[in-house]
């Protein structure tokens, strides 16, 4: 079998080759890697947000209904009121 006297290039070459297909794979990762913690962080970002929504809509719908039945039982009990000045 007769050496090829081109040997050594082809053995950098393909070396090269693999070292280049392993850095790209490793960029692939970490892009892959990058993106997933993101689309976690915005999730959870809008959760939060979601929820003070739910929450501070559910706290003033709460509210109107308490000045409602607040305000309903006063007119019942009070027909009318009587009103008093204050001495000092």
């Amino acid at each position: 079998m007769l050496l090829n006297p081109f040997y050594p290039f082809t053995f950098l070459k393909i070396t090269s080759l693999k070292g280049t297909i392993v850095f790209l794979l490793i960029l692939l990762i970490k892009s892959n890697l990058l993106r997933l913690k993101g689309g976690l962080i915005g999730g959870l970002f809008a959760l939060i947000l979601i929820s003070g929504i739910f929450a501070s809509s559910t706290i003033a719908l709460g509210s109107l209904i308490y000045a409602y039945r607040l305000k309903k039982s006063n007119i019942d009990d009070n027909k009318m009121q009587d009103l008093e000045t204050v001495d000092v």
